[in-house]
């Protein structure tokens, strides 16, 4: 079974590149994306990603909210959400981001990398 993988962007540019990052690890993932909240929700009405990368600032809707509407969710709230952000990067914004039920967050650019380890982290721990 694919590795569910859900990146929610409006940078359009980031999502090519992080996309293109994670297909060169060869992992058996099913990778989706979405550039706005309102199409994610779409999304998400009748998907269950395994991982959840998630922009704070996104176009049409704060992440924090978007993220607070997911934990809500029975049918989602256990999923995993790793937050990104070039705008919100001081330590105040990381530890609101994991207080809110973050798993992780990443500074833009990001460190593909470490973000890398955060996701295999997931593969191998996926229920």
């Amino acid at each position: 079974m694919n590795f569910k993988i859900f990146i929610v962007d409006d940078d359009k540019n980031f999502i090519e590149t992080l996309r293109d990052s994670l297909k060169e690890k060869d992992i058996n993932a099913e990778i989706k994306v979405s550039s706005s909240a309102r199409e994610s929700f779409e999304t998400l009405s009748s998907y269950v990603p395994d991982i959840i990368i998630l922009d704070v600032q996104l176009g049409d809707m704060h992440g924090m909210d978007f993220m607070k509407a997911i934990k809500a969710s029975k049918r989602l709230n256990s999923v995993p959400v790793i937050f990104i952000s070039a705008k919100y990067t001081e330590p105040a914004d990381r530890a609101a981001a994991l207080l809110a039920g973050a798993k992780a967050f990443f500074s833009k650019p990001v460190d593909i990398e470490e973000l890398w380890k955060e996701i295999s982290y997931y593969i191998r721990n996926r229920k």
